[in-house]
């Protein structure tokens, strides 16, 4: 397929224009500048060492991270809230492999990353040259394609191609690999003014008959959610969305990857599906006869038991990735398609041929979904005591729920892993599109940091706080001396429970309490102290009482990073819980709620 440029040229394959004398490394540079790169995140070593020189001539920004690792996250973080691809640049060897926990991220999240690597000159590749891995051969199954650059006159147009991979279709990580003679080797730099990539057709719009046939189920069905996922923030497709929900009057559930996809204070939504969901998501889902997945992918932390997910309803599948349709559950209507595209044909289909209004067409099943909602909310024991000895039993989920009392609607809140993860998912209250950044496939433990700094630079002007657990937290904190050197000042409370939790609750609820290597210690490291050798603020809280005044202290920071360590209930368990393996209609209430009927 030829797609014609972006830069408003056209020509005919071959032609090229504005030659001039480049080394491979400026060629670079300037194809990212021309890519409308603003920003990247990276750490120099020696084969990527061409690469730096003509930054410093660059209008680029360049963050200097202390970990390949944190620039992959960084990256993803300021793609996930500009919608705009994030650039991180590493050395070869130990630099391309640490960076690739992030690809895999990226590739199991949709999130649009370009990673340039250094690699060792052309004719020493293949003999165990010094830092020399086979990076293209270890990162293909985590990148949606890579690239070797053999010739630096191909280096424009890989570029070009990079991104645009990147950006269309099912979005997603890309990888570029950079041998140093084609760093430092002379070319006649021509800009590419069409791509031509045979074999690469992402998906459109729907057809007619597709539309028609969704309809049909629509009109008929009494039992319908609109199962959201996290391709509908990918094509910026809310505000189509907010139209599906007004013209046909079905509950939403919006899974962890589309939080904010739907504001969480409307009436018709039932919240988050999923092993840590709200009971109404999880058994509305369980209960519907009609699903329509709009850019979900059924994943196993939603449906619970494949074969038990949603036994009785029938399904409509959008999603751009045809390889997703059928891959987990069969759709009697599959629509490869954009999101935003599918919704807006459908939504054009429904103002032809209106529905009866949501009362009058499904008022019983709107009563069930509602009474769910109103019998089984998320809820906790109050919000903690000051233990002996200043140890701190604060409720985690309070916390989580002052930090969004106390904080603008437009705070940008992103989380690690683990426990805090589902907390700051279930009581945060999202009302705004791209205003969550968490890492949902891959659950990358470490990931709240690095992403959050790279929020904050996609959005200076917004406030960015990270929940992350004691133990994420300990994984890539170093990267606050990124944010303290570059003067990004993200805020972090971390959920300080000593404990891995997540794995702690496991042990807890199926492993007979035999709490195998989960304990890590509430003083060591000593996060206070810690935070401050980096250059942040660092706050202690072990009282409930302070967590306002400790929140509204931090937001009034806004020259260095701020660290919050809030001394949570070690035992706390999140709830509700589905069970590994189990079917959905197995959830585990709080326990306060176990006597309910359902």
């Amino acid at each position: 397929m030829v797609i014609r440029a972006r830069w408003g040229q056209t020509a005919h394959k071959g032609e090229a224009r504005g030659a001039m004398k480049l080394t491979g490394a400026q060629a670079l540079i300037k194809s990212l500048e021309r890519e409308g790169v603003e920003v990247v995140f990276g750490l120099p070593g020696g084969a990527i060492l061409p690469v730096y020189d003509p930054i410093i001539d660059s209008s680029i920004r360049h963050i200097l991270v202390r970990h390949e690792q944190g620039a992959g996250h960084a990256a993803e973080g300021y793609a996930q809230v500009t919608g705009r691809p994030g650039v991180a640049i590493v050395t070869s060897g130990p630099g391309a492999t640490n960076i690739v926990t992030a690809l895999a991220d990226a590739y199991m999240d949709s999130v649009p990353i370009v990673v340039i690597t250094g690699q060792v000159a052309t004719s020493s590749i293949g003999t165990d040259a010094f830092q020399e891995v086979d990076t293209t051969g270890i990162t293909a199954s985590v990148t949606k394609h890579n690239w070797l650059v053999t010739d630096a006159n191909d280096i424009a147009r890989v570029v070009a191609e990079a991104f645009h991979v990147a950006t269309t279709g099912r979005p997603g990580p890309v990888l570029i690999d950079f041998p140093k003679d084609v760093a430092n080797a002379t070319i006649d730099y021509v800009e590419p003014t069409v791509l031509d990539l045979p074999g690469y057709h992402p998906a459109g719009e729907p057809t007619p008959d597709e539309v028609t046939a969704a309809y049909a189920l629509l009109r008929d069905a009494r039992r319908p959610v609109l199962y959201v996922g996290g391709g509908v923030l990918k094509a910026n497709a809310a505000h189509e969305l907010a139209r599906l929900v007004e013209l046909t009057g079905i509950p939403v559930v919006t899974t962890l990857m589309a939080r904010g996809a739907f504001p969480d204070s409307h009436e018709l939504h039932l919240g988050m599906p999923g092993m840590h969901g709200n009971f109404a998501a999880v058994t509305a889902l369980q209960h519907s006869d009609l699903l329509v997945s709009l850019g979900a992918r059924f994943d196993d932390r939603v449906t619970g038991r494949v074969e038990d997910f949603a036994t009785g309803a029938r399904v409509i599948h959008v999603d751009i990735d045809r390889a997703e349709l059928g891959k987990v559950r069969r759709a009697d209507v599959p629509i490869a398609a954009d999101c935003r595209l599918a919704i807006s044909a459908m939504n054009a289909h429904l103002e032809r041929a209106p529905l009866a209004p949501g009362p009058e067409r499904i008022g019983e099943w709107l009563s069930r979904c509602k009474d769910w909602k109103t019998r089984f909310p998320y809820t906790y024991d109050g919000a903690g005591d000051r233990a002996p000895g200043g140890i701190g039993r604060i409720k985690p989920q309070f916390v989580v729920e002052e930090l969004r009392r106390l904080t603008p609607r437009d705070t940008i809140l992103v989380s690690g892993v683990g426990q805090h993860q589902m907390w700051a998912a279930q009581h945060w209250g999202f009302e705004e599109p791209r205003s969550w950044v968490n890492s949902g496939g891959l659950g990358t433990m470490g990931f709240a940091v690095p992403a959050a700094l790279g929020a904050k630079v996609g959005h200076p002007e917004k406030m960015v706080w990270a929940v992350d657990g004691d133990g994420c937290f300990q994984m890539t904190a170093q990267e606050l001396v990124t944010a303290t050197a570059e003067q990004i000042p993200i805020k972090v409370a971390i959920l300080n429970n000593a404990y891995l939790g997540m794995v702690r609750q496991w042990q807890h609820m199926f492993y007979e309490q035999r709490y195998s290597e989960v304990y890590l210690s509430a003083d060591l490291p000593d996060y206070v102290l810690w935070a401050e050798a980096m250059g942040c603020v660092g706050i202690r809280v072990t009282d409930p009482k302070d967590v306002a005044a400790a929140i509204e202290r931090a937001n009034g920071i806004n020259d260095r990073p701020v660290v919050i360590d809030f001394r949570t209930d070690a035992m706390e368990q999140v709830f509700p819980m589905v069970p590994s393996g189990a079917s959905n209609d197995e959830i585990l209430v709080h326990p306060s709620q176990a006597d309910q009927p359902r």
